[in-house]
């Protein structure tokens, strides 16, 4: 963690602005890691009160990404950083749309957990989403906590993790293709389903979007179209 990078500015409120700013990030961050959690669980086990839950509170993460923004934006426009402290806060306004978009996947992930159990007589334990749902939440985290530290070791694996993702999406989309050929009287279900893991897979594709972010702020290398280096 290169801690020297923050916090030795002649303007001791200018540190405290930028410390505010990342510690706000977290906070968006954990929210949408909690709203993520609370899909996943009302997509599995049918809970509509769960789901109606995780809705309701998206506004709540729209509304912290556009304060947090202006904040940014403020900063900017008033103190006129350069070196690091620019790129920390080109970096948070990228990451925080980034962190927006998996809470907009997260209330999809909601709304088809409703719809599912109004044309449902059973609760579905959706086993096919299991792995690939955990899968994604340790991308999540391990990108906000690499924001956290700021710290980039580690976000090399996160390209290689993302593979593992869109090969386990891709079996999913193979398995319930077959289900469907083989009992058209499950395609709505199948097609509900399937929507509930392109959205898990985005998530994916988004924290990844985070750890490059991380890289540019740390190091002031755009690796957005690259592999993130293991040196």
């Amino acid at each position: 963690m290169d801690t020297n990078k923050v916090g030795h500015h002649i303007s001791q409120q200018f540190d405290r602005e930028l410390e505010d700013i990342r510690n706000k990030v977290l906070v968006m961050g954990g929210l949408v890691e909690q709203q993520m959690d609370l899909a996943i669980k009302a997509f599995s086990t049918s809970d509509t009160a769960l789901a109606e839950q995780v809705i309701k509170n998206d506004s709540q993460v729209n509304a912290m990404e556009s304060t947090i923004d202006q904040e940014c934006m403020q900063i900017i426009a008033l103190r006129q950083p350069t070196a690091f402290d620019l790129r920390l806060l080109i970096a948070v306004i990228k990451i925080l749309t980034e962190i927006e978009r998996v809470g907009d996947h997260a209330k999809k992930i909601a709304q088809m957990a409703i719809h599912l159990a109004v044309d449902s007589d059973s609760v579905d334990s959706f086993y096919e989403l299991h792995h690939i749902s955990e899968m994604t939440k340790a991308m999540l985290h391990h990108a906000l906590d690499a924001f956290a530290r700021m710290d980039i070791d580690g976000l090399a694996e996160m390209d290689e993790a993302d593979d593992d993702v869109n090969r386990e999406y891709k079996g999913i989309v193979r398995q319930l293709i077959t289900r469907m050929m083989e009992d058209p009287r499950c395609i709505g279900r199948s097609l509900d389903v399937l929507w509930a893991a392109k959205a898990l897979e985005r998530i994916g594709d988004h924290s990844c979007n985070i750890g490059e972010y991380i890289v540019y702020m740390m190091k002031g290398e755009d690796i957005r179209h690259t592999k993130v280096s293991k040196d």
